[in-house]
């Protein structure tokens, strides 16, 4: 069997409702896109930013990296990685997803994303995190994280902002004690032919209904591979997230 081809897009746009230009922002010395480039790139070979805007561009080229400028239209990061994605050459059999926002994304996520493609079915694949009962029930309830359920094969069955599935019979701060529950992580991994038909599908009613663009894929048959992963991703939404990442990036220093 012919080995799989990978490349990294991380798209990043310098317009943000809640922290503009946060992709340029300072964390520990060094722009927050530069440490997602340097934890992609400890993996693949091929890695690239898709932006919007020259700043980001320029400041991806000064410490070494490799930016391609995309259209400033996009409504998703999956549009504006495809475009990349052919505007660096199209070469590469899948392309995997990563947010800009997320500095200490771990080499161990990439890695898990990628097996899921030994599986010849895997049409698209991303991460889940088992939930850990110690967390409480404050993450489980809350719509801001987003649940998966899968089949017997690891493939998903349904994404939702609810808590799913439903303990019949129990109270619901038994919930987490009674059934393992996973939280998704936004990594995205596309075959190229995939990443291309999804560009030119509509928004599915399931998709409007919960804010979740996987669930157009899922409602049009396409087949989404879950890695499992214990590494918990930090984004940085807005100016105190950023705090609290270079409070992190102390303590992994002082370890």
């Amino acid at each position: 069997m012919r080995k799989l081809n990978f490349i990294g897009i991380i798209p990043a746009r310098y317009a943000s409702t809640r922290f503009p230009g946060k992709p340029l922002a300072m964390l520990g010395g060094k722009p927050v896109i530069e440490h997602v480039w340097a934890q992609v790139s400890s993996v693949l070979e091929h890695v690239v930013v898709a932006t919007d805007d020259e700043r980001i561009s320029d400041a991806v080229s000064h410490f070494g990296g490799r930016a391609i400028m995309t259209d400033s239209c996009h409504h998703s990061g999956t549009d504006r990685c495809y475009e990349a994605y052919v505007k660096n050459g199209g070469a590469e059999d899948v392309i995997i997803n990563i947010q800009g926002d997320e500095p200490f994304v771990s080499p161990e996520q990439i890695r898990e994303i990628m097996k899921c493609f030994d599986d010849d079915s895997t049409d698209i694949a991303t991460l889940a995190k088992p939930l850990n009962p110690d967390e409480g029930n404050s993450r489980l309830l809350s719509p801001n994280v987003v649940k998966v359920v899968m089949d017997t094969r690891n493939n998903a069955m349904y994404f939702s902002r609810s808590v799913i599935p439903f303990i019949r019979n129990a109270e619901v701060e038994q919930w987490p004690l009674r059934h393992q529950y996973y939280t998704h992580l936004g990594m995205y991994a596309y075959r190229a032919k995939v990443l291309e038909q999804i560009t030119h599908l509509p928004q599915s009613p399931l998709e409007l209904a919960e804010s979740l663009e996987q669930l157009r894929w899922l409602e049009n048959g396409m087949r989404i591979k879950v890695g499992i992963s214990t590494h918990e991703t930090i984004g940085i939404d807005t100016p105190e997230d950023l705090i609290k990442a270079e409070e992190y990036l102390r303590s992994l220093k002082n370890m």
